[in-house]
């Protein structure tokens, strides 16, 4: 049984607490503590067992062996994930900062194009069609005066 609690122990500590159930059973737990605050909860999943005393001797090696490998399993791949995010958000990190340079490298490169000249004359709009009056086709003049000559002013 210890030989296989030997990986678990491994940067952590193991409580094992043992009960009686009733006149024929046993129940076993193994508590494994979490190794820091930012280890995953997952890793501290706790074991219990529980049989008569010749089960346990029978067959609590294997399982606590198995649990164990279980756990190291899941820590093993809880690491690798773990650098695969870290490598992840690195590269994107650098991405990002490859096309910030970029575009300041745009911004601060001249064009070659020379730039759009405003033409310094406006051109002035054609004058509006002479529109008929009712008195006719004469049109006020530019002083105001009515051309027909009746001293109404336009």
């Amino acid at each position: 049984m210890f030989v296989e609690l030997m990986p678990l122990l491994a940067g952590r500590t193991v409580m094992i607490t043992v009960a009686r159930e009733n006149e024929k059973t046993l129940r076993v737990n193994v508590l494994p503590t979490r190794s820091g605050d930012n280890e995953n909860p997952a890793l501290a999943t706790p074991l219990t067992y529980t049989g008569t005393p010749e089960e346990l001797d029978a067959e609590f090696g294997r399982e606590l062996a198995d649990y164990v490998e279980c756990n190291r399993a899941l820590g093993s791949t809880l690491a690798a994930a773990k650098a695969e995010m870290e490598a992840a958000a690195k590269a994107a990190q650098e991405e990002a900062k490859k096309k910030t340079e970029e575009r300041k490298k745009r911004a601060e490169k001249p064009t070659d194009k020379p730039a759009d000249t405003v033409p310094s004359t406006v051109p002035t709009p054609p004058a509006p069609p002479a529109t008929a009056s009712l008195f006719g086709d004469s049109q006020p003049t530019a002083d105001g005066a009515n051309p027909i000559g009746c001293g109404i002013p336009a």
